[in-house]
């Protein structure tokens, strides 16, 4: 079975009709099913202005004497816009816990972008692509 995005009333209510209809004939067979209900995530398109602007900072930005590559600024935004814990590593080091942008919703993905561009502009990043 296949997502189904909702997006207005009339629609969610035609929606979830036709899926009790599908519905129905299993659960009545004594199946048993999960249905997820869950916030709408990142476009594909969303998710490449990502990685092109934390891109854009790993190859513009020197943090603490270093330069980090696109993937740990991910790391290091995620952490500062979640205001996550950090726990000494196994073996030396430092963990970051919980950070994960896909599990994030729109609301949340927009927001780590404006921290990813107003810390970049902060900085004379020129980003390729635009917001």
């Amino acid at each position: 079975m296949s997502a189904i995005t909702l997006y207005d009333t009339t629609q969610g209510h035609n929606a979830i009709t036709a899926l009790w209809r599908t519905l129905k004939p299993i659960l009545a067979d004594g199946k048993r099913l999960v249905l997820k209900v869950e916030p709408e995530r990142r476009s594909g398109e969303q998710n490449r202005l990502l990685w092109a602007a934390l891109t854009d900072v790993s190859q513009q930005v020197e943090w603490h004497g270093q330069k980090l590559e696109p993937g740990e600024w991910k790391d290091v935004f995620t952490a500062a816009l979640k205001r996550q814990k950090v726990v000494p590593g196994l073996e030396g080091g430092f963990v970051v816990l919980g950070s994960s942008t896909s599990r994030m919703t729109k609301a949340e993905f927009s927001e780590l972008m404006e921290l990813i561009f107003a810390f970049g502009t902060d900085r004379g990043v020129s980003f390729k692509e635009s917001a």
